[in-house]
Formats: structure tokens, C-alpha cells, sequence
């Protein structure tokens, strides 16, 4: 067994947990945290009779890499060390696996899933466990699994049902909470430490060998001036205006500015309006002109030419339903303006300076120094993937030695594929990253002597855990963003949110503990209730409409397709279609591709609106238990007619009607009744 030692810092921060108390652990990132938790879940297997450890994460790829960097590589030798994830066999039989290991790793949803699961081999109480680690504790609020998990700890607590684990969380930034001054700080802190039932704490004797373990980067501001003229959005700008006086908006309909997310979100209620007026010239025309404003924020942060490509692709997947005025109108304008889009997004003249900027930044990083390696930050997949592209086509960041790979989160690649991506950047054969947020909570990534972020609006806890990626000595941390613009205030903001998330844990530290413990007690009971209305509030909302009630109307030709009863739910999480004549509403595009492979089902193709050219993305065939091939549908795709006017949910969990649960076999005795005839 490997042997395990801690730093003086993590030594005085354990000390509390050794004794048996529920403490969150604050340490920046690079600190680590992982290891000190290792080290209280050693001491407790060695002095805790029938000990049973389990360590929640919050994304799939930290079970394996907490498990073989620190918890098996660490207690592995001496005590069954167990990684469950989604894709695990074990995931169900938990209950029974728990008994059979001293220490577990899993997500946070295999964990409560099994909280609430009846069923023997699988059922998991709280008192099974003796200690549980939380990861990211930061994100036990609002409605997240965390929070589930310990919402059912605080009321076994309050009605003394016990015995209870004893909790270890783990946070790099407990934030704000989106709160902006002291006292509202302190609130969402205390908070905090109500929902994990602990006290927080950190440092205060060994506050420069922190310093001098984790040494913070130096930052830099590279500003970039307006650009002086942009025709190509102003062009794309001209084309919104004709579709605005093509809609003609009605009266009350207020459009902010043209590129930018508040206009995003004015056309997003737009379409909403559409759908519950049945009116589907407001509905296609608001999908447009999101897609033209995507395009603007695209030129705003990245190369012209990545707009234009957005819209051209866009259109290129676009078929104008027959006949309809409004989509050849739509298909029409941008057909008519596409060479026109396509000369100016080629012009190099008018660039966006901040790719001029990023080129500079990272040039003098690999220029410099040709050992360099970092991660570029950015807000969304599309401009990873566009970034990279920019830097294989850019000749001087090649001849810069500048050898790049993407790092997006496990929903779009492979965890094998990321993995080997992390192992290609440890040994140097890549020497920078390009990441969405993914790169910037726990995962295991060499240290990296420089970190930009280009692009990013987030909040300041994104912006630590991003800046503690730059751990070597004299590493640099650097922001492109327009004099102004909004990257720029954001990160003013966060700067100010940092200091005031540590007068804050300051605050709360030093409360003595009666008083914070009767603090504490407060906010779990008001937390308790709040969350008993919202779950009331919920409940009510699912029954608001008998299932048969409600039909399901394609959300782009509205033709109404689906029944509310025709609805079942496999396995908790997917909602299928069961009605045999479903089948004639749809037609299959191409195979639907998943990143990860589950044991009972797997995808097929693609369904789409049957109805003229419609050809709505309605979902994807579901291949279940090799037998059952059903169409599993978007709740978001579809339009919800009820008997109080038509609506849109985004999530299947906003539906107004209850939903059965799939029975797989009545619906084999319905669908194969010949060959299941034993008579």
C-alpha cells in the first residue's frame, strides 16, 4: 500500500473529521482535498467497527480516476476499493455490493437512485453507510442530487432516525450563491453547511505552505479595442430586420438588441408565445432569427467564418414544408444573401481583433517557452470544436509548435477518448487543451504553466477552479475579452465574488458554535419546509391533467400526433410512445449515436415528423432488452395541448399529466400475443 502523507495544511484540516465531526474541507484547487479525504477515510476504516465509506462525485469520469489515483491506489491493498458507475453491472445490485466493499466511488444519482429503489439487492439506507465524502459539495442546493441525498439525511436528523453517516465535504469555493453582499453571503454559505449538516473549514496556521504548494498565477488582461466596422454583421443584422417586418410583431412585443443573450431570450419567449397562439408563422420565424442571432454572438467572439458556417449548416438541414409561405420566405432570404455572406465572412480585412488577441496570447506562451502547456477555455462546445479548427489552419501557431486536442464533457465524447486525450497532454505529445467546463472541476490534468479563458461568462467559483489549473511557479492566467465587453465586467464581478465568498466563510467561521449550530438548525428546518412545498407544488403539477387529456402536437406543423396515455416510463428516466399507430406519424433518419453503452437498451435511429416536409426531431428509436423497439421522444420537440390552452415544457419532469410506468410484459403480451401463446 502506497504510503500516505499530508502537508501540514491538510493535516489541520482533517483534525476535526478524525474526531468524528461532519466538516466541509475548503482548499483551492490543487490543494488537495481528494488526499486528505483519503486519509479520514483510512483512519476511520482502521478505528470504525463495520465501516462502510462511500465517495459521491458528480461526474462519471471522477469515479475511476478518484479511484485509482487516490482511494485504491491508497487504501486498494488493505480494503475492497469499489469504482460504480452508470455502465456498471453493480450499479444494480448496490444494495448488496455496498455490503460486500469497504469503500465505494460513485455518482451522486447511483446513490440516491438506490435510496429510493425497494427493491432488496438494490435498496441503500443512509444507515448502511458510516462515512459518505461529498465532491463538489459546493453544488448541494436548489434541486441537484446533493441535495436530495441530503435533504433525506437532514430529516432522518430532525426526527432522530438514526444512525446517520458522519459527512466529509469537499470544495474548492463554496461561491455566493449568486449573492452580492456581506450579509447575503454569508446566508448562502450558512446554507451551505445546513444542507451538508457541517461545519467549514480551512487553514489558518499554515497558510503560507498552502500558498507555497499552490502558488496563484499571475494575471493578465489582453484587451482588444471594438472593431472598427463589421460588415458581416451588419449584413446579418439588415436580415433580421426583414424577418422582424415580415412577422409583423404585434404591439407588445419588445425585441432588445440584435447579438446578444437578452435577444436570445426575447426570441425564445417569442416562440413560446407562438406555440400557445397556435400560431406557427410567430413559432418558425422566432427559431430563425435565433439561429441568425447565434450567428451574430459566433462573430462576436470567434472568426467570421464560423458564423457563416453556423447559418449555412443550419439551412443546409432546413427543407421548406410544401407550399407554406413562411418557410419559403425564410429558406428564401437566406438563399438569396448566401454569396453575399459568404464573400464578406471571407473578407480578412474586417476579422474580430480578439482572434488577432488569442493568436498573440498564445503565441507568446509556445514562443517563449517551448515546454509550455495550458488549457484555452471556452463557453460552448461549438467554439471547441471552431477553436481547434482555427489552430490546425493557423500557420503560425503551428510553426509555434502549438500541438492541440478538445476536451468536451462525457455527453459528447467518449470517456476512453478523454481519457487518452489527459494521457497524451500529461506526456507531451499534446501541449494545450481546448475545454469547456469540464477541465475546470476535478479532473486529473498535469499542471499546466498557463490557463486562458476566451469567451466565458460564468460565475466565481468557474473562475477559480479555472486559475488553479495554473499551478507551476510563475504560470500565467490570462482573459481576452473587448475593452468593455461583457467577459471583461464578468470577470471584474468574480473577482469581487471571490473576496466576498472568503469574508464570508470568515464570517461563518467565526461564530462560536452554539450560536452557529442553532443557525444551522434554522435553515434545515426552513430549507425542510420550502422543500416540502416545492415537492407538493410538483406533485400537483404532474396531476393537474388526466394523461388522456392532454395530446401532443409536433411543435414545427403542429399536427397533433400522440396522446398523453400513449406515454410510459422505462426504468425511471426514459419516456416512450407504447401506441402501436405512433409508428405511422414518424419516419427514421440516421442511427442515433450515444458516447457510452448501457446494458439493458441501446439506441437506434432518429425519428422525424412524418407530416409533408416537416421533419421535426421528435427523438430516437430505443432498442430495449433486444426485443422492444420504441420510440423514445423529447418532451421539448412537442407542443402540449391541454384543457386550459396549449404550452411547452423543456423537461419531461414540467409535464402536466402523470406518466405509467412501462410494463415490459403486458407490452410483449400485446404486441407478440401468437408467439407468447402457451396454450
Amino acid at each position: 500500500m502506497a504510503e500516505l502523507e499530508l502537508y501540514s495544511y491538510q493535516e489541520e484540516v482533517v483534525q476535526r473529521a478524525l474526531q468524528g465531526e461532519n466538516i466541509i474541507i475548503w482548499l483551492p484547487t490543487g490543494g488537495g482535498k481528494t488526499r486528505a479525504a483519503v486519509y479520514v477515510a483510512q483512519r476511520h476504516l482502521q478505528t470504525k467497527p463495520r465501516a462502510k465509506v462511500v465517495v459521491l462525485v458528480n461526474m462519471v469520469h471522477l469515479v475511476e480516476q478518484h479511484c485509482s489515483k487516490e482511494f485504491g491506489r491508497f487504501l486498494g491493498k488493505q480494503y475492497k476499493v469499489l469504482p460504480v458507475t452508470g455502465d456498471s453491472k453493480e450499479k444494480d445490485f448496490f444494495g448488496n455490493v455496498l455490503k460486500e466493499s469497504d469503500v465505494i466511488i460513485c455518482t451522486a444519482q447511483i446513490l440516491y437512485n438506490s435510496m429510493i429503489n425497494d427493491e432488496e439487492d438494490k435498496h441503500v439506507e443512509l444507515s448502511d453507510i458510516t462515512l459518505l465524502i461529498i465532491d463538489e459539495c459546493h453544488h448541494t442546493h436548489k434541486d441537484s442530487v446533493y441535495s436530495k441525498i441530503m435533504s433525506c439525511y437532514v430529516k432522518k436528523k430532525m426526527k432522530n432516525q438514526g444512525p446517520l453517516p458522519q459527512i466529509l465535504g469537499l470544495t474548492a469555493s463554496p461561491g455566493t450563491g449568486g449573492k452580492r453582499t456581506p450579509e447575503t453571503a454569508v446566508e448562502h454559505v450558512l446554507t451551505i453547511c445546513a444542507n451538508m449538516d457541517s461545519a467549514i473549514v480551512s487553514t489558518k496556521n499554515f497558510l503560507p505552505e498552502l500558498q507555497q504548494k499552490v502558488p496563484r498565477p499571475r494575471k493578465e488582461f489582453k484587451i482588444t479595442e471594438r472593431r472598427p466596422v463589421d460588415p458581416l454583421g451588419d449584413h446579418i443584422k439588415g436580415m433580421m430586420l426583414k424577418i422582424h417586418e415580415f412577422l409583423d410583431l404585434p404591439r407588445d412585443v419588445q425585441l432588445r438588441e440584435c447579438g446578444t443573450q437578452e435577444y436570445e431570450q426575447d426570441v425564445i419567449e417569442l416562440e413560446k408565445r407562438g406555440v400557445s397562439e397556435d400560431n406557427r408563422v410567430m413559432v418558425v420565424c422566432a427559431l430563425h432569427l435565433r439561429q441568425y442571432n447565434d450567428a451574430l454572438l459566433i462573430n462576436d467572439t470567434l472568426r467570421m467564418i464560423d458564423a457563416y458556417n453556423s447559418l449555412r449548416d443550419f439551412y443546409a438541414d432546413t427543407t421548406p414544408m410544401d407550399g407554406n409561405r413562411t418557410d419559403l420566405f425564410l429558406v428564401g432570404l437566406f438563399e438569396e444573401n448566401q454569396e453575399e455572406l459568404s464573400r464578406l465572412a471571407n473578407d480578412l480585412s474586417c476579422e474580430n481583433p480578439k482572434m488577432g488577441k488569442l493568436e498573440s496570447t498564445l503565441l507568446e506562451q509556445f514562443v517563449s517557452k517551448k515546454d509550455s502547456r495550458g488549457i484555452l477555455f471556452t463557453e460552448m462546445r461549438k467554439s471547441v470544436h471552431c477553436l481547434y479548427e482555427w489552430i490546425l489552419e493557423n500557420a503560425a501557431l503551428q510553426g509555434a509548435g502549438i500541438k492541440a486536442a478538445k476536451l468536451i464533457g462525457a455527453g459528447n465524447m467518449m470517456q476512453k477518448e478523454q481519457g487518452e486525450t489527459i494521457r497524451n497532454f500529461r506526456c507531451g505529445s499534446l501541449n494545450i487543451l481546448i475545454a469547456t467546463s469540464i477541465a475546470e472541476e476535478g479532473l486529473d490534468i498535469t499542471e499546466c504553466n498557463f490557463v486562458v479563458r476566451y469567451g466565458l461568462l460564468t460565475n466565481e467559483i468557474a473562475q477559480q477552479q479555472a486559475s488553479g489549473r495554473a499551478r507551476v511557479p510563475d504560470s500565467v492566467y490570462s482573459l481576452v475579452a473587448q475593452r468593455g465587453g461583457r467577459e471583461l465586467v464578468r470577470e471584474r464581478i468574480n473577482e469581487y465574488l471571490e473576496e466576498l465568498t472568503k469574508k464570508a466563510v470568515a464570517k461563518v467561521q467565526e461564530m462560536n458554535n452554539h450560536d452557529f449550530r442553532q443557525k444551522i438548525s434554522q435553515v434545515q428546518r426552513q430549507e425542510t419546509a420550502l422543500r416540502k412545498l416545492a415537492e407538493q407544488k410538483n406533485d400537483d403539477r404532474r396531476h393537474r391533467f388526466a394523461a388522456a387529456d392532454v395530446q401532443l402536437k409536433c411543435r414545427n406543423c403542429f399536427k397533433c400526433v400522440a396522446s398523453g396515455s400513449d406515454i410510459r416510463l422505462v426504468e425511471g428516466m426514459h419516456r416512450v410512445n407504447i401506441n402501436p399507430e405512433f409508428k405511422n406519424e414518424y419516419k427514421v433518419g440516421a442511427d442515433f449515436v450515444l458516447q457510452k453503452q448501457f446494458e439493458d437498451w441501446e439506441p437506434g435511429r432518429k425519428i422525424l415528423c412524418n407530416n409533408g416536409n416537416c421533419n421535426k426531431d421528435w427523438g430516437h428509436e430505443m432498442k430495449y432488452k433486444g426485443v422492444a423497439l420504441l420510440p423514445k421522444i423529447k418532451i421539448y420537440n412537442f407542443a402540449l395541448l391541454t384543457p386550459d390552452g396549449q404550452i411547452t415544457v423543456k423537461k419531461w419532469k414540467d409535464a402536466p399529466f402523470p406518466v405509467e410506468d412501462f410494463d415490459f410484459i403486458t407490452y410483449c403480451e400485446d404486441q407478440f400475443p401468437d408467439i407468447l401463446d402457451l396454450d
